[in-house]
Order: C-alpha cells, then structure tokens, then sequence
C-alpha cells in the first residue's frame, strides 16, 4: 500500500456510512496525530492503541482502534472526509493561503514543519505546510 493516510479515512468513511461504532486503522505516528484532531475538533469519541491478532498463530499488529461518533438520533457526525494531498500529487499551501473547508464549517488537517494541525492553528501559528484532508 502506498498511500497509508487515504486507506485509514476510507475506513473512517467506510464505517461511518454502516453505522460501526468502532473502526480499526494499522499504527502509526502520523495516524495517531490524525485521530488526535479528529478527537480534538469532535468528530470522534476518541482512539488507543491496541494489538491484534489477525490470523491465529500470527503475532499481534500494532493498531489504533478509533471510536467514531454520531449525534442523538444516529445522524453522522462526520458527513465528508477527502484527503487533498496523495502521493502522486502533494499539495502544500503558504501561511496565508490555507483555504477554509465549507466556508469554516469544516476543518483541514495540515503537516508543518511544527507538527500536524489544523488549518486555523497553522494561520494563528503562522506556517505553512502540506495539506493531508479535509474534514466536514
């Protein structure tokens, strides 16, 4: 697999279209980041890190097990989720180029040279940086 971040919000949008309350992505640093944000704007319960025997007899893989939300009558907190930049195609925007997501309805999750954010904390932090996804 070549594109790691794209496979994990595919399964994020995946399970969010079958009403799954939890969803399971493999590990890995710039995930874990991802599903911060994720946890920290509120589209999501929360995640941690867990181990999973896929096959009997196969060693445990290191995964992250997201726990999606929905609001009071099952409606989908998280109604979109795009990623922008791929390998084939990087997108990067300067410090005063971030575009907002559904006129600030949404939220860009951004890698800067300061770590991973989003969009509105990279213009207050003043960065630049590569734009993963967009969320609504």
């Amino acid at each position: 697999m070549t594109d790691s971040i794209a496979d994990m919000l595919t399964r994020i949008r995946n399970a969010t279209a079958t009403q799954r309350k939890r969803v399971d992505v493999p590990a890995s640093r710039l995930k874990a980041e991802v599903a911060r944000i994720l946890q920290h704007e509120g589209y999501i319960h929360g995640f941690k890190s867990v181990d999973v025997v896929v096959e009997k007899g196969q060693m445990a893989r290191p995964m992250i097990r997201i726990q999606l939300k929905y609001g009071s009558r099952g409606e989908n907190v998280i109604s979109g989720i795009q990623r922008v930049s791929r390998p084939g195609r990087r997108v990067y925007f300067g410090r005063d180029d971030v575009p907002p997501v559904l006129a600030g309805l949404g939220t860009s999750i951004l890698t800067t040279s300061r770590g991973v954010m989003t969009g509105r904390q990279a213009m207050k932090a003043g960065v630049g940086g590569e734009v993963l996804c967009n969320v609504w």
